[in-house]
This record gives structure tokens, C-alpha cells and sequence, in this order.
């Protein structure tokens, strides 16, 4: 069950800031502890507990990056901007999401998917721990350790600094950074197609301009940064 989430809200647009409180008051475990129309007013928040920065990139004063620097400590932060351009820059400071205003509900809903995911796989990995093997991965869940076959892993999800293991059978999560993750030899067969995505080469069925096809019918995106990682496939 996923704890109580304490949100901040930083935009200079009221009219967006309104649409983000409604938005998010229909989410009963959120609490949005401050709706503010600059950075500058956030500072002092610095110093309560909060969970869940949401941010416009470009505010007046102090931008939302420059605050998401400052702000390290909130462990997840969703960036809302009209400038897309940003999205490179939000994510290398480990921003869980980008939305592109004028951002829909369903876009908004998609994006606090997420966020509930990552809250809920930092809570399993607090009693989580992984051992990396040639042909297999243990990971301890709580008091039982679990072995998991790499040729029964479908794909990898990033959250953050977590990363969903997604199996048939069941999804596994570990303390573990995707990126750290594909650097280790056991997941030599995986390919990034996607910041949020890896896959085993062997399991791709098909692909398009926007997304490939895996075995078991599964579809996940292609992000543009990772299109060449996949010129090895040729159907």
C-alpha cells in the first residue's frame, strides 16, 4: 500500500496551477502542501518533508530547474513546460516525467501512473537486495530470496533509481538504476530502446517508426535518442 504523498506545486500560470490541483486532489493518498506561483516562495518547503515536486520549467526569478538543483532531496519531480526543448535537460536532473502544455488528463493521468509506481517499487526496495548472476538474478524480498531466470525476463522498466524486472509470472523491483544496470554483463543481450525501456534482443518480434513488437504480444515505445540502438534489427 503506498504511503501518503506530500506534493508542492510551482507554477506562474494560475490558470495551469488550477488544473494541476484538480488534477491531483483526485488522487486520495496525495496531499498538495503548497501551490505556489514562483520558486523563490518554495525555499522555505526545503526544509518540511515533501515527496512530489511538480514544476513549469520556465518560471519568473529562479526557473524550475534551478529549483529542482536546490530541491535534490524530493525524491520525485514531474516537470510541466510549453517548451519541449527542456525535456533533454529536466531528465539528466533525474526528473520522473516531462509533460508539454497544454498537457490533457489523460497525458496527466499517464504521468501520476508513474509517480505511483515509483513510490510504490521505493517502498518494496527498502526491503529489497539483488545478486547478479550469469544466468539468473536472487533478490531478497523481505525474508524470502527469489531466483530469477534472465531468458524469463520480458523487459526492464526504469523508475528513477529503481527498476521494474517484468517477468510473465510476476514483476520483481530492485535498488538499481536502469543505466547501471545495462552495464553489467549479465544484461549484455538487453537493448535500451527507450529511457524508460530495455529489452532482450532475442525476444523483439517486429518494429516501426514508434514502437517494437515482443513475443507474448507486447508493444513498448522507441524514444528518438535510442532509434539507432536498434539498427542491428532488420525484418
Amino acid at each position: 500500500m503506498i504511503t501518503h504523498i506530500r506534493c508542492m506545486i510551482i507554477d506562474d500560470n494560475e490558470l495551469d496551477r488550477l488544473v494541476l490541483q484538480h488534477y491531483i486532489k483526485q488522487y486520495q493518498n496525495i496531499e498538495i502542501v503548497a501551490s505556489l506561483d514562483v520558486a523563490e516562495k518554495a525555499i522555505p518547503f526545503l526544509d518540511l518533508p515533501v515527496d512530489f515536486l511538480i514544476t513549469e520549467t520556465h518560471l519568473k526569478g529562479m526557473s524550475g530547474l534551478e529549483f529542482r538543483k536546490r530541491a535534490h532531496k524530493i525524491p520525485a519531480c514531474i516537470f510541466v513546460s510549453s517548451h519541449p526543448e527542456r525535456a533533454s535537460e529536466a531528465f539528466e536532473i533525474n526528473a520522473l516525467d516531462f509533460i508539454t502544455k497544454p498537457f490533457t488528463a489523460q497525458r496527466f493521468h499517464h504521468s501520476m501512473e508513474r509517480l505511483l509506481d515509483f513510490f510504490e517499487a521505493k517502498e518494496k526496495c527498502e526491503c529489497y537486495d539483488a545478486i547478479m548472476g550469469d544466468h539468473c538474478i536472487k533478490i531478497k524480498e523481505g525474508g524470502n530470496i527469489l531466483q530469477i531466470k534472465m531468458k524469463d525476463i520480458l523487459y526492464l522498466e526504469a523508475l528513477k533509481d529503481y527498476t521494474r524486472i517484468i517477468t510473465l509470472e510476476k514483476n520483481h523491483c530492485i535498488l538499481n538504476s536502469l543505466g547501471n544496470l545495462l552495464q553489467k554483463s549479465c544484461f549484455d543481450s538487453f537493448v535500451r530502446i527507450h529511457r524508460s525501456y530495455a529489452v532482450p534482443r532475442h525476444l523483439i518480434r517486429g518494429k516501426n517508426c514508434h514502437e517494437i513488437e515482443l513475443a507474448h504480444h507486447i508493444n513498448l515505445p522507441i524514444g528518438r535518442s535510442y532509434k539507432n540502438n536498434l539498427s542491428f534489427f532488420n525484418p
